[in-house]
């Protein structure tokens, strides 16, 4: 059975967010699944292969998921507080003083 050009192409679309054996994998399984469905539209399809693609996805690990890490050793730039923040008692008082006038 072949499927309706939209519903391929979210297989696909689907498909690039796993790894090359994963995506294989899901890729039979989602044409085995959708196969079975006498009614098939996209939205149909994006119901029935948004679990499916969960099944197949392997999060990665903590440190590739918070991005690269530039600043490995300590530089001047990372190891100076923050440009124009003050403490936040000083704004308090401040404010306080403001307020008495």
């Amino acid at each position: 059975m072949s499927l309706p050009p939209e519903v391929d192409d979210l297989v696909q679309q689907l498909s690039h967010s796993l790894e090359p054996p994963q995506r294989h994998a899901f890729i039979d399984a989602a044409y085995t699944v959708l196969g079975g469905i006498p009614c098939l539209g996209v939205g149909v399809a994006y119901r029935t292969l948004a679990g499916l693609q969960r099944k197949y996805f392997d999060p990665p690990e903590d440190r590739v998921a918070y991005g690269p890490q530039h600043y490995r050793r300590p530089t001047k730039l990372s190891s100076l507080p923050p440009v124009a923040v003050e403490d936040p008692r000083s704004i308090g008082l401040r404010r306080a003083a403001r307020a008495r006038r």
